[in-house]
């Protein structure tokens, strides 16, 4: 089986190279995303493996399935960069990784929350340049707070577990609550409304569909606390980036910590230091100091790599061997 990787970096190939050992594939890496203008390169492959910013729209499967690709393979949970119905038609099976390392995820969520509330960016800037003076690093305690997350998956109930242990009072939204595993760690599943109103540290942590887009919007942002901190590492559209803006600038809520971004696809993973960023929304975004931006990093442990790899390749396997496809999108 021979399986052409897009949108990848040294650790991917590393992580990928490693795994892949036990299964013997013929892999080749291209640094650049899969697209309409890039698919040709898929001919003569029997899988493509694709990330979060890669584009797998209709006209893209339709040149995959003329190219001989049987299945997408996504290194990733998330599958909103996807036209399921088109992969349904061309009869090309997807196969994800549901679950590579939720507490990856968790542990770089709860790193942004600490450092946008104690302004760790902002006190390291000044220690490295011998400032030690601490005025306006004033943070608050998260104990006795209430924390409202947003889908109780894996990632959501393991970083609950982690603000539990901050003290924090716990209120959760999930269309299919878990009451059980609610009532082991005292928390309170509310409606939408109430997670947006009572929330000192909302968390997302769901997918994107078309009901989750902009769930976090003008109106919603309006009903929180002005102190109110948002916490991002599920995926950027979950956010109205323009209506994030106005409500920073009109000190509706207290600041937001992200790892994602809603158009990340043309800046995340690059270095664009030396360059003009076109973007005046992330422009904008960057200038404000109760606002941290990670570049799609949360998933990115030795651990979640090799659990990323290994099961993106077992993926493979099942499907070339006739077994059950237990990772299947459909």
């Amino acid at each position: 089986m021979k399986i052409a990787f897009y949108d990848t970096r040294s650790y991917d190939k590393l992580a990928f190279t490693k795994a892949n050992e036990a299964f013997g594939y013929t892999i080749d890496f291209n640094e650049f995303k899969l697209n309409e203008n890039t698919v040709i390169t898929s001919k003569g492959y029997d899988a493509v493996c694709v990330f979060v910013n890669d584009l797998v729209n209709a006209a893209v499967i339709g040149a995959l399935k003329e190219n001989g690709v049987k299945i997408i393979l996504l290194r990733c949970a998330g599958f909103n960069n996807v036209d399921l119905n088109a992969a349904k038609e061309n009869n090309i099976k997807i196969a994800r990784v549901p679950a590579y390392s939720p507490h990856a995820v968790a542990e770089h969520a709860a790193s942004l929350l600490l450092s946008l509330t104690r302004h760790i960016p902002q006190a390291y800037l000044r220690t490295k340049t011998q400032n030690f003076n601490i005025e306006g690093l004033t943070g608050r305690d998260l104990f006795g707070l209430t924390a409202g997350v947003f889908g109780t998956g894996k990632i959501g109930r393991c970083f609950a577990q982690i603000l539990k242990g901050f003290g924090m009072k716990l209120i959760c939204y999930d269309p299919f609550p878990n009451y059980e595993w609610a009532k082991e760690l005292d928390a309170t599943y509310v409606s939408v409304e109430e997670l947006f109103k009572q929330s000192d540290v909302l968390t997302l942590h769901c997918p994107l569909t078309e009901e989750t887009k902009h769930i976090v919007n003008h109106d919603n942002m309006k009903m929180m606390k002005k102190d109110a901190v948002i916490i991002n590492t599920g995926r950027g559209a979950l956010i109205d980036s323009k209506a994030l803006v106005h409500a920073l600038k009109h000190q509706h809520i207290g600041g937001v910590a992200m790892d994602v971004y809603e158009e990340e696809s043309a800046y995340f993973f690059s270095d664009w230091s030396n360059d003009i960023m076109t973007d005046d929304v992330l422009a904008r975004l960057l200038t404000f100091p109760n606002v941290l931006i990670t570049g799609h990093q949360a998933f990115l442990t030795t651990n979640a790599l090799q659990n990323i790899s290994e099961t993106t390749l077992q993926n493979l396997r099942d499907f070339s061997e006739g077994k059950e496809l237990v990772n299947e999108v459909k």
